[in-house]
Formats: structure tokens, sequence, C-alpha cells
């Protein structure tokens, strides 16, 4: 049984155990399409993990952390990385557990958050980065970030295939700016423009910063261009190396990629670890950039005796 259908077959198991009524909860009961389970528009809330004895205040801090607005368009799903994500790093900060990780390790034996101050008041997700030239609704996003002095960018993967890659070369021409910014992969001058990246031409800043942080040159032509398989994680460097008065640290931050280590994109030859790979050995500082698996930190939990209720529910949900 592949990745999907094993995960699929415990969230169906998952659902019939703790929402037996489906009508008053979810889009439809089980079928043979292989989907996954999805919440109703107004239940959307329950796709989150949160403690059955907590009572109300607890359950509004950990849904607010993420307001509707800045929910991804299938958080609903079971297969959502959003609703994982807060239903592990949320809840752990509502609870004031974040600290219980400090002494973790990467999958390389470093040290997993570095000198970040793991602390609730510290955590937010969804956090916007507004100082790239990025305009709405294209402006970087992390899932999670640790502020303070030493900041951390967090990225969360799931059942994704890949890390996420450059939108202009999916570009076709039905698309509206096909035209204008249309990129064929490479680093390089095209359709009449007078920057090799479209997103430059834009007035993005990427290349502006990306020579301070990796050995990447934005002076010659590039096949193919760095960013196209590697965007996201080049995005989530940048916010962890660049403050909002341009100056460019390589000691001041890192970006921590989770994933899930049954999921065949990080695995040997998948593309997730490939665009890990390849980003990290570009990096001139190479620790800004580590990663962990959602396994590693759930054992780390259980072995600390940590919200029990919730690794008990990753296990049955997720099977994590």
């Amino acid at each position: 049984m592949n990745f999907r259908d094993d995960l699929n077959n415990r969230y169906w198991a998952y659902q019939r155990e703790r929402f037996p009524e489906w009508q008053r909860y979810f889009e439809r009961d089980k079928s043979a399409d292989s989907r996954p389970p999805v919440f109703l528009k107004r239940e959307e809330h329950r796709n989150v993990l949160s403690d059955p004895h907590a009572g109300s205040q607890g359950d509004e801090r950990l849904v607010t952390l993420i307001p509707k607005a800045e929910r991804h368009a299938w958080f609903r799903s079971m297969n959502s990385s959003q609703a994982l994500a807060q239903s592990v790093l949320g809840n752990l900060a509502v609870f004031d557990q974040m600290v219980t990780l400090a002494d973790m390790k990467d999958d390389e034996g470093s040290s997993l958050f570095g000198g970040a101050h793991l602390q609730a008041d510290t955590f937010s997700m969804e956090h916007q980065i507004d100082y790239l030239g990025e305009l709405s609704p294209r402006i970087t996003k992390l899932d999670a970030l640790i502020a303070g002095q030493y900041r951390i960018a967090i990225e969360c993967k799931f059942i994704e295939s890949e890390v996420g890659s450059c939108s202009r070369p999916r570009l076709t021409a039905r698309d509206p700016n096909f035209e204008q910014d249309h990129c064929d992969g490479t680093f390089s001058v095209q359709r009449k423009r007078s920057e090799r990246c479209s997103l430059t031409e834009a007035h993005i800043r990427y290349w502006e910063f990306i020579p301070r942080l990796f050995n990447w040159t934005a002076d010659v032509d590039l096949a193919p261009c760095p960013l196209r398989m590697n965007y996201q994680l080049v995005r989530n460097i940048l916010a962890a190396g660049v403050r909002p008065d341009g100056s460019v640290m390589t000691d001041a931050g890192h970006v921590i990629l989770l994933y899930d280590a049954r999921n065949p994109a990080f695995g040997i030859g998948g593309d997730g670890l490939k665009a890990y790979e390849e980003t990290r050995q570009a990096l001139r500082q190479p620790s800004m950039l580590r990663k962990c698996s959602w396994q590693r930190i759930v054992d780390h939990l259980r072995g600390k005796s940590v919200l029990k209720w919730l690794t008990e529910e990753l296990a049955l949900k997720y099977g994590l």
C-alpha cells in the first residue's frame, strides 16, 4: 500500500472513531474514489486537533493562530499540511510547551532550533514578510516563525510532492500575464525583459539578496535557474536571513523544513529531498537550512511525556 492510500485508510478509520455521525461534519461518506475526508466549511476548525479538556478558551487560542482568511484552500481536507502544523506546533505554543523542543537534533545531528528563544510569545503562524518587494497575494508567508534576535522560519510539508517551485515557468498562453511574465526555467533575459529574472523585472527583490546568502551569482546566465525547483526554500532563507532594513545575516537565523518521513518526495531520489540538498549545498552558510521529520518531533514529545492526548490523536489520525 502506498503512502497516500495508507493515509486515506487511517483518515476514514479516524472519522468513524471520532465523528461517527459523519453527516454533521463532512461533505460525504467514504466512497470508492480514494479521496480523503473533507470537513464541511462550518466545521473546518475540527481538522485541527484540540484538547477535549481545554475548554472553549484553549480551543479559541489554538484556532485563532491562523485566521480564517489565512487558511489554505484545502484546509478542510485531512491532507492539509497547514492543519497538521497547527495541530502540532500550535498546541505546543498554546500550552507553552515549545521549550520542550529545545534539545532536538535535526536529521544531520545538529541542533534543530539553534539559538532561538522557544516561547509561546515568539511563535506565530502564517507570518508575512513584507519587505521583499512582493505584491499581495504573492507576499511571502511563513508557515511558522520563531521571532527574536535569532529567528527561525519553518516550512511545513506533509503529502506534497515537492517543496515549492517557481510559478513563472508554469504559465501558459491562457494566462493573462503570459507574455509579460512567462519564463522558460532559465535565469536569462527573455521576452523583451531587461532582467534575467521575471520576478526581478516585477521589482521583487530576491536576486538583490540571493548572492549574499548563496553561492549563486546574479550577473551571468544560469540554466536551469536555481529558483525553478527550489523557490519556496529560497524564499524561506531570505525571510530568515534578511531583515526589514535590508541587512543580511548568515548567523542570526535559519530555516527548518518539516516533512513526513513516509512521503517518497523526501526519500532518496524524491523532488523534495533534491530541492533541500541543492539549496543547502548552495548556501554560503549551509546550517541556515535544516530538516526534521514530523515523526521525529512526535517521538520526541512522547519521550518527554508532553501533551499525551495530542500524541495519541496524531497516532490515530495520521499514524505519526
